[in-house]
């Protein structure tokens, strides 16, 4: 049994086929799926960014299980070991794939990224180099977390943070906490988060960031915010990570970064955007782009089983694998409010 996306606002759980077990395959019984942003996005929409849902689909792609069966070549893996899964298969052959940089394979397959089903169901088959042991202090949901965590992991790594990076953060949703996370793994010193809303703003608080700074949605009030994460972070900003990706977030954090620096987009809130770009030219300002991940699953375990990161306190609901369950589970996390990361318990 799966998820299955039918329409707009439209989820059914319903009978999922699975393929046949190859011998570098294992099959895995899911036992927790966390919600994405772009899982909403197509719930309610049928798209996200120029990916489109033409056909009903599995949704679903934070996932970690329970090994039920492995192919007749896998050595790595036996059936009860617990494991996290990274959800995208590349074609390996790709000048990309061949170069490393398999994330940006034109021949993907991404659960549930149309046309491939997702991972909210019962059961899937994977292949088995994409599924990674958990050690015992790391529970199956921070296996699901680690695919979120990847994302701040990979930016990062693009973005070279060290000890001696000054970070901003754009946007306090899941996707901004993990970056934050992330770059405290990584060594940052100082990290200053901003958000239009107090009760993301408090949680990253909690969660570590030294500073925080409210701000609004109008284009007007950028001089005077960039003045205020200046006066906040109490020294020019490194790296800016924009994790939301509207014309408000880079503007600011274009103009917040300081000359020689570099801003990292993340999210992809808007499809174009328009922002002075000129102006952070003429101060060396980079602007490195992020698409999903690249061999980061080894150090986000690493990072759980360490205690370097804890993503515990991000997973704010917990759902059954029932009708109801699933679709007051993508309301609450459609909703947002006090909701940050929504995960499904199989």
């Amino acid at each position: 049994m799966a998820a299955w996306l039918l329409g707009v606002n439209n989820l059914k759980i319903q009978p999922f086929n699975l393929p046949p077990l190859g011998p570098y395959d294992v099959k895995v019984r899911m036992k927790a799926v966390g919600i994405c942003g772009s899982d909403v996005h197509y719930l309610k929409t049928l798209r996200c960014a120029h990916f489109v849902v033409k056909e009903p689909m599995v949704i679903g792609h934070e996932c970690a299980g329970v090994i039920e069966e492995v192919g007749s070549e896998v050595k790595t893996l036996v059936p009860g070991d617990r494991v996290a899964l990274e959800p995208g298969i590349s074609c390996w052959r790709c000048d990309h794939c061949k170069e490393g940089r398999y994330n940006l394979c034109p021949e993907m397959k991404f659960f549930a990224t149309p046309p491939v089903h997702g991972s909210l169901a019962n059961m899937v088959v994977h292949p088995a180099d994409l599924c990674f042991k958990l050690p015992e202090n790391v529970s199956l949901e921070e296996g699901a977390m680690c695919e979120p965590l990847s994302v701040g992991v990979h930016a990062c790594r693009r973005a070279d943070v060290g000890p001696e990076t000054k970070v901003l953060v754009m946007g306090a949703g899941p996707i901004g906490l993990v970056t934050m996370l992330a770059a405290r793994a990584f060594g940052a010193p100082r990290i200053v988060i901003v958000d239009v809303d107090d009760y993301r703003l408090s949680v990253a608080k909690e969660l570590g960031a030294d500073g925080i700074v409210k701000v609004s949605t109008n284009t007007q009030d950028v001089s005077e915010e960039v003045a205020k994460i200046h006066q906040v972070m109490g020294a020019g900003v490194d790296v800016t990570f924009d994790c939301a990706g509207f014309n408000k977030t880079m503007t600011t954090a274009l103009s917040a970064t300081r000359s020689g620096g570099k801003v990292c987009l993340v999210g992809m809130g808007h499809n174009e955007m328009t922002v002075p770009l000129t102006s952070a030219a003429a101060r060396e300002v980079d602007v490195i782009g992020v698409f999903r991940y690249k061999n980061t699953w080894p150090l986000c375990i690493e990072f759980l089983r360490s205690g370097k990161i804890d993503v515990k306190p991000l997973i704010t609901h917990r759902f059954g694998f029932s009708q109801k369950e699933i679709e007051e589970a993508f309301e609450t996390s459609a909703k947002g409010g006090n909701a940050i990361k929504v995960m499904f318990n199989l």
